[in-house]
């Protein structure tokens, strides 16, 4: 019935080296403690993801920019955007992800929580992921459907991220 396509795939978990780049002058000013860090920390080393490091940025995009290639300079195989993902003017990730040349894939998502989530790929296929604050305090959000996938090297498309609305 299937025919040659298969039902489903079982893809193995590769161990990657991640770069976390969390923005917003609240937290580069100290006005705020960041609250995203340990959150990302936990959820990576959960799927074994050595972490490189985590960088603190001010809402400038060409600081973020730098910010990002500076990860994937030093062998980063995924960056984590945390902060400025919403829509609100002085949200400049998502704009600072783009100018790293990276291709944009989605830039929101049919999930709640999460639905300002935004995945990009460089030229080498570097997945670059914009995670929205529910990230923070939600238990399961987006970014816990997308992880696996992208651990498992699953280059993600618009449809993929589309069809996560579904059931």
């Amino acid at each position: 019935i299937a025919g040659d396509t298969p039902l489903f795939k079982i893809l193995p978990i590769r161990q990657k080296k991640a770069g976390i780049v969390t923005t917003g002058n609240e937290v580069y000013y100290g006005r705020i403690q960041d609250a995203f860090g340990p959150v990302i920390k936990k959820k990576l080393e959960e799927y074994g993801v050595e972490i490189m490091g985590q960088t603190i940025m001010n809402d400038d995009v060409l600081n973020i920019a730098k910010a990002i290639q500076e990860f994937i300079n030093k062998g980063a195989e995924m960056v984590v955007c945390t902060g400025g993902m919403s829509v609100d003017p002085d949200d400049t990730t998502p704009t600072a992800i783009i100018s790293t040349g990276a291709v944009l894939v989605s830039y929101g998502a049919p999930v709640l929580p999460g639905a300002m989530f935004l995945l990009a790929y460089t030229k080498n296929e570097i997945p670059i992921l914009g995670l929205p604050g529910c990230v923070m305090y939600a238990k399961r959000t987006v970014f816990d459907l997308v992880l696996p996938r992208i651990l498992a090297d699953e280059k993600l498309t618009a449809k993929d991220i589309s069809l996560l609305g579904v059931g």
